[in-house]
């Protein structure tokens, strides 16, 4: 993955690399339905399976999906025993936008509701902020975790865009915060959001772990959107980000890797953002 090779080459032996486990069935169903578990794990797969028009099956997805999952699961242990502050997980698919009945969106499973969940029901945790900066609404998180008074979900997103959710007014239970985003939104715009309204949002949630979807589609050369950050961007918002965990939190965040799809720009932003985790 580009994205390893370049964490890599930028920060050598200061990170602490990990093979992802696969996630556990019971990990799983905290966020997920029989029937989605039972659609990804045990269809036959000889060759591509469409399950929506942007979501495919193919031989080694269902391994994928298990191991990226899994890897949020681990991290998730590792900061809150105490073995690491921060953790990164580059993983494919992504997951934001699975639902806990569907896979969608290039989603199998999401990864990060699986982590938050794992982190309330197995650690005991009662404040857990997830942040997601990809530049489409994470529709799955939101919906699985729009009940849930124990999860934080803030996000800023383009909008209109797809799947066309994360409106101001939907707001859960309160526990939901959407800053949806017009196309040619630039850096000026986009901290002021974050500045001004969500980020004295989460840090008033005091959470116990800051848990954070990475997506950097929201790259002025990504070319599935129209708002034109760079990796300074993400650094700022991820700097901003650890500051609130190290208030709340001692420290700890985990990030796993959402969208990105000019290989070039998601190089740059990955770097860009782990270099502010490490910091």
């Amino acid at each position: 993955m580009a994205v390893t090779e370049s964490l890599r080459e930028a920060f050598a032996e200061r990170l602490h690399w990990c093979e992802a486990p696969a996630a556990s069935r019971g990990q799983l169903l905290r966020a997920h339905s029989d029937e989605l578990l039972a659609l990804v794990l045990d269809t036959p797969v000889d060759g591509p399976v469409q399950l929506d028009p942007d979501t495919v099956l193919a031989p080694g997805s269902a391994e994928a999906a298990l191991r990226a999952a899994g890897a949020g699961v681990a991290a998730v242990d590792s900061v809150l025993k105490g073995e690491d502050r921060r953790a990164f997980c580059a993983v494919r698919p992504p997951g934001h936008h699975a639902t806990v009945h569907a896979a969608m969106g290039f989603c199998l499973f999401n990864n990060i509701a699986v982590a938050a969940a794992h982190a309330c029901d197995k650690h005991g945790l009662a404040r857990v902020a997830v942040i997601d900066f990809d530049v489409h609404h994470g529709n799955g998180t939101q919906a699985i975790f729009d009940s849930d008074p124990r999860v934080l979900y803030v996000s800023s997103h383009q909008l209109p865009l797809y799947p066309d959710t994360g409106y101001a007014h939907e707001r859960g239970i309160g526990n939901i915060v959407n800053a949806p985003l017009p196309a040619g939104t630039g850096s000026d715009g986009f901290r002021r959001v974050w500045r001004e309204r969500l980020l004295p949002i989460v840090d008033g949630f005091r959470p116990q772990l800051v848990l954070i979807s990475a997506g950097f589609d929201a790259h002025k050369r990504d070319p599935l959107a129209q708002i034109e950050l760079d990796g300074e961007d993400f650094a700022w918002l991820t700097a901003e980000l650890v500051a609130i965990a190290e208030r709340h939190a001692a420290g700890r965040v985990v990030s796993m890797l959402e969208g990105g799809y000019d290989l070039a720009a998601l190089r740059e932003s990955a770097v860009a953002h782990v270099g502010a985790m490490l910091a």
